[in-house]
């Protein structure tokens, strides 16, 4: 007994160091890794602690506040209407500037808060206004029809309050509100197949319409001025042109340079930057026109496609620089749980944007 006792002692001490060993040398191993992994990015994510996506950055009050998506695993099936994006609420995140501490304000809207909403709740935006903070959002309605609906607080964190119903003659997605230097506000909006975008002609609304394919012309992205109340349109909802170079709109097999989804204006040197997703092929791409109705002229790639099938962004000018926040799938290798990024946007001498790689 005593010689067995002594045998499974000394294996047990030579197993330890070799595991000890085993595991020190495994340890280095998974950091040389974990380093090379992250090596392969440009930027590391914001926000690690939940899946965020579709990041809209503003600045309020000196702050950065960022209004994202908030991606969760719910188990529902993927397919190509999108019903594994099963977001129920929004988190608001803010800081100091690029780089500094990220706050997490918590939960400022959830979909059990919104009177006409079902399911769904995708990319929003924000703007302030009238002494208070809107936020925007799109939702299936309880006929599983997309519309934008409208939130309000008195701090851009939020807690939000719903409207009671969506915003009339709203559809679609991914709006996004662009504050023009006259004090008026223009929301843009629209995502094809998973979005419905392709399911309205005219604003109305065509339960069996398809989305365009080949020689067809491309399916617009829309907008309309925003009332002084922040609540309604102010007008008709129109769709926005973007043309290449000698005027011709895109058609639909131009996927790597027509609209998709994931709107956004910005104004640089007096003219006004149309960006958004070509979606399928992956690209953050932009146009350039005079006024906020355009046409917008095409003029090439902001981000070339990151990690992940989805692509979506914000750009915002914080003290003298412009930053580009975007997202990808670093944390979870999974498109429908993603993190949110930001890297510095820049420009060239003639007004072009220095097209960005999120990968090196």
């Amino acid at each position: 007994m005593k010689k067995i006792q002594f045998n499974l002692t000394f294996f047990l001490v030579v197993t330890a160091a070799a595991c000890s060993n085993r595991y020190q040398t495994n340890n280095h191993t998974a950091a040389n890794k974990a380093d090379t992994v992250q090596s392969k990015y440009i930027n590391q994510p914001l926000v690690s602690h939940i899946y965020t996506a579709d990041p809209s950055a503003h600045v309020f009050n000196n702050r950065i506040y960022i209004y994202p998506s908030h991606d969760t695993a719910t188990g529902a099936p993927g397919n190509e209407q999108g019903d594994h994006f099963d977001m129920m609420d929004y988190h608001v995140f803010s800081m100091d500037g690029v780089g500094s501490k990220v706050t997490d304000h918590g939960v400022a809207l959830s979909l059990k808060d919104i009177p006409w909403a079902g399911r769904q709740l995708w990319a929003p935006d924000a703007a302030y206004a009238n002494g208070k903070y809107y936020l925007y959002f799109p939702a299936k309605n309880k006929q599983d029809i997309f519309q934008i609906g409208v939130a309000v607080s008195d701090k851009p964190e939020g807690p939000f309050k719903a409207a009671a119903e969506p915003i009339k003659n709203s559809f679609s997605m991914d709006p996004a509100v662009f504050a023009d230097d006259d004090g008026s506000h223009y929301m843009y909006f629209g995502g094809i197949s998973g979005g419905q975008l392709q399911r309205w002609d005219n604003n109305v609304y065509h339960a069996d319409a398809t989305n365009k394919y080949g020689e067809e012309l491309a399916v617009l992205p829309r907008m309309a001025r925003l009332g002084k109340d922040m609540l309604s349109f102010a007008e008709p909802v129109k769709e926005i042109k973007i043309v290449d170079k000698n005027g011709n709109l895109f058609k639909a097999k131009d996927n790597d340079k027509r609209f998709f989804e994931a709107a956004w204006v910005h104004k640089y040197k007096g003219r006004y930057y149309f960006s958004y997703s070509t979606g399928d092929t992956h690209n953050i791409c932009y146009a350039i026109g005079d006024n906020p109705y355009g046409p917008f002229t095409y003029q090439g790639i902001i981000l070339h496609p990151v990690e992940g099938w989805t692509n979506h962004h914000s750009i915002v000018q914080f003290k003298n620089k412009w930053y580009l926040f975007y997202h990808d799938v670093q944390l979870s290798g999974h498109t429908h749980l993603r993190n949110i990024k930001v890297t510095e946007l820049t420009y060239n001498a003639d007004g072009t944007i220095v097209p960005i790689k999120a990968m090196k």
